[in-house]
């Protein structure tokens, strides 16, 4: 299973963004749905589902830096916005999550911050394209992350206050699984799994040593359902066998964090598939804003190719569409805002209600 994903941080949009916040006089509060007035600094750790653009932004495009250029950040095939660093046509899910707590946009990138200087709304230490363990491109791994992150706790960067009122948000989408991974062998892929879900589960307990006060973690979301496995079908039928090493994989770590306080699981699997694979005469109100459920908004002539890249001579070599809000893929792996919004909006009650016990 291949799920490769890759913001501006304090120095570019992201922080005339966040300045453009309802913040008090201190600085230190925002008002949003849960309610009066409270302050959660937001950490994220893992993939492209919660990089702000961690990624290095580079002058010519290529598959892991294909989120700084169009038609990446645009809000609709037609209009052009500025390219944000997201693996998104806009927002991604740090995004709708930091809107559900009232603010406008997810924490800044932590390669994109000036040294010494932790923004109050938190930091993004996720890379796209990364995993628990190392993947062939050299990224940095969640363990990576999390250490740059305790780097910063000892030097103060991170202080105390930044970690009263914390959340963290752990993103691990497959690409653990995605490279030399033999799917048909299943007692190969049940020990894979058991590595990558017991990993997950040390750097979570990892993180509360630090000081986090509350972690929110991802479930695998339905890979088997993303346009890269559903095109072989003309975007009609999800991938059975890789949905069924999602399951597997959420069992375990449903299993080794039950006994873990003050962490609580988004499930992906469910809100994706309530949208992408309802279940037979049934569907959500969310999937019927979606024209177009398996198909990506933008498409690769390429099988082998990703959304916006270029030929020599810098001809398209994939297409766009016109009105992303109708698709709930961006491209061969990523949702729209639009589908972000969706996905959230449905676990939204129980994260808040996790978020708000004790206060």
């Amino acid at each position: 299973m291949k799920v490769t994903a890759f913001l501006p941080g304090v120095c570019g949009l992201a922080l005339v963004l966040l300045l453009l916040l309802p913040f008090n006089a201190a600085g230190v509060e925002s008002r949003g749905p849960l309610g009066g007035y409270h302050w959660y600094t937001m950490f994220m750790f893992g993939d492209s589902f919660a990089d702000t653009g961690n990624l290095p932004r580079t002058n010519s495009r290529s598959s892991l830096s294909r989120q700084w250029h169009y038609p990446y950040g645009t809000f609709n095939g037609s209009r052009s916005g500025n390219p944000l660093g997201r693996f998104s046509n806009y927002l991604v899910q740090p995004d709708i999550i930091a809107r559900m707590l009232g603010r406008l946009v997810g924490p800044p990138a932590y390669k994109r911050t000036v040294k010494h200087y932790c923004d109050p709304s938190g930091m993004s230490f996720a890379v796209g394209g990364s995993g628990v363990f190392e993947v062939p491109e050299n990224l940095t791994t969640l363990s990576q992350q999390i250490d740059n992150f305790e780097r910063l706790i000892k030097d103060r960067t991170i202080s105390k206050w930044h970690l009263a009122d914390s959340v963290a948000l752990v993103a691990i989408s497959g690409n653990d699984y995605a490279h030399g991974t033999n799917s048909s062998d299943v007692a190969n892929m049940i020990a894979i799994i058991k590595k990558v879900t017991t990993e997950i589960t040390a750097n979570v307990q990892r993180l509360q040593k630090l000081g986090v006060k509350k972690i929110l973690v991802n479930q695998l979301h339905p890979v088997g359902c993303t346009p890269w496995l559903t095109r072989p079908s003309n975007y009609t039928v999800c991938n059975s066998r890789a949905n069924m090493g999602v399951d597997l994989h959420n069992g375990h770590l449903s299993i080794n964090l039950r006994k873990t306080k003050n962490v609580h699981i988004l499930d992906l699997a469910t809100a994706f598939a309530n949208i992408v694979n309802p279940a037979p005469g049934e569907g959500s109100r969310q999937a019927k804003r979606f024209e177009h459920k398996l198909t990506p908004c933008c498409e690769s002539f390429d099988p082998e190719g990703y959304c916006g890249q270029l030929s020599k001579n810098s001809k398209r070599l994939y297409t766009v569409c016109k009105n992303p809000d109708q698709y709930f893929y961006w491209d061969s792996v990523h949702p729209t805002q639009a589908g972000w919004e969706a996905v959230m909006k449905q676990l939204q009650k129980p994260m808040l209600k996790f978020l708000t016990k004790d206060h």
